[in-house]
Parts: structure tokens; sequence; C-alpha cells
């Protein structure tokens, strides 16, 4: 499972002209699946999500995390974080989870996400044509694998 975590001011998904999910200051969170990741990756990266010290604190350093500051998580579905580029300039997906492996993961993640958060979690609308607005704060943004903890 990979993560793409942004520090935002504020960030909303669109949908057909609707917004399906909004939040103020917190994380954007684009995830994306493989096949075979299962439980245990979810429940890591939703735990490392939280705990991630990328605010500041009163000195201006940057030791808080999403749930010391009491912030939102807006999470979206992203298979293209899979990306392979080993042949040429046009993209591969082949290491992405096919769409019945990718929703179920990604609907479990984000109720791992409320559960370690403590509060409701904004979702994309996973395989549809959205449109992601954000302010970045910073700006961080950060690359998690669940495959590679570091």
């Amino acid at each position: 499972m990979r993560a793409l975590v942004q520090r935002v001011a504020s960030a909303r998904v669109d949908v057909g002209g609707e917004v399906v999910g909004a939040i103020g200051a917190g994380l954007l969170v684009f995830a994306g699946f493989e096949d075979d990741d299962g439980e245990a990756d979810l429940a890591w990266l939703s735990a490392k999500l939280c705990r991630l010290r990328i605010f500041d604190d009163a000195a201006g350093v940057m030791n808080r995390s999403v749930v010391d500051r009491g912030g939102e998580v807006l999470a979206v579905s992203q298979f293209t974080l899979f990306a392979s580029l080993r042949k040429g300039n046009r993209p591969s997906w082949g290491r992405a989870a096919r769409p019945d492996v990718a929703r179920p993961l990604f609907e479990r993640f984000a109720r791992q996400l409320e559960r370690d958060l403590g509060r409701p979690v904004p979702t994309g609308v996973f395989g549809a044509d959205m449109q992601v607005q954000l302010i970045n704060d910073g700006p961080v943004t950060i690359a998690i694998d669940s495959r590679s903890p570091e």
C-alpha cells in the first residue's frame, strides 16, 4: 500500500460538480493498493498517518500529529501511485490492485483511519473522475509505502 500525504490548510473533492468530501486543516491522503495488501498494511499506514508529526508546535517545530492538532483527514483512492515507467513514457498500472480488490481495501482503510483519528473521514468516490482542490500548507508532501516502512 502506498500513500501520498499532503499537509493542507483545506482540501475538497468534487465529482460531477458536487462536493463529495471536504476538510479544513489536516491531511489529504491519496491511497493506492496492490492485490496482496492486507489488514496489516491498512492498520500500519493508518496508525503512521495519525501519528505523523508534521504539524508545528508552539516553537514552530514539526512536532505535532493530526490527532494532537485536532485536524481532519480526507482520503482519496489513487491507483496511479503504482505507475511504472520502466518501459517508455506511457505508465503501466500492472502493480495496482484491480478495482474489485482495491475498493474494499480503500473502504476498510477509511474506516481504520476513522477509528485511529477518532472522527469521521470524508473520502472521494472510488473509481470516479474526481477534481481535487487543496491548499498545501508548507508545502509538506510525504510518500509512504507499507512495504518500505522507514
